[in-house]
């Protein structure tokens, strides 16, 4: 019989820090940062660090992790990835949708975020989960140069989950 795994999204801690590593790494398309970019976040007051772990192995698994930094009443989703072997569970949608609650608990009506022009996959779930093309920014990225989309959702209407349930 199948063990139980539950998810449980969670504050970022430094003890984290080498499962996130590890992620992004095994995620091409995510922003490759260095232990001092998660810990300059981490102790910024305005950042967010949120961290997906599966409960219900011998040891939780951490998941997936995104993390934002906001100011006033916008934020920007500077960093999201989750696992390539959880892939397509819901672990994404169901990060996203805290992290906005969590936002919108602060004041937060605007979500922003940049995406590589070529991340269909990537597009496809923000898309989905109610974001906007805004503006393109030309050759924002290197390894490969490429342009980003900027891609906005606004969260004003209410502190509960802009991510639309039947996209779940």
């Amino acid at each position: 019989m199948k063990a139980e795994v539950s998810v449980r999204i969670r504050n970022y801690t430094e003890e984290d820090l080498p499962a996130i590593l590890s992620v992004q790494s095994r995620n091409p398309q995510a922003a490759q940062w260095s232990q001092a970019d998660y810990s300059e976040l981490a102790s910024d007051p305005w950042g967010l660090i949120l961290v997906v772990e599966l409960d219900g192995k011998s040891t939780p698994t951490l998941a997936g992790f995104a993390a934002f930094h906001y100011v006033m009443d916008e934020a920007e989703l500077r960093n999201m990835a989750v696992d390539p072997a959880y892939l397509r569970q819901g672990i994404g949608r169901e990060l996203l949708a805290e992290a906005t609650r969590r936002l919108a608990e602060q004041g937060v009506t605007w979500i922003y975020l940049e995406v590589r022009a070529s991340n269909i996959s990537a597009q496809k779930f923000y898309y989905s989960a109610g974001f906007t093309l805004r503006s393109r920014r030309m050759d924002y990225y290197n390894n490969p140069r490429e342009d980003a989309l900027v891609l906005s959702l606004d969260i004003s209407s209410t502190s509960k989950s802009h991510v639309p349930e039947n996209a779940v």
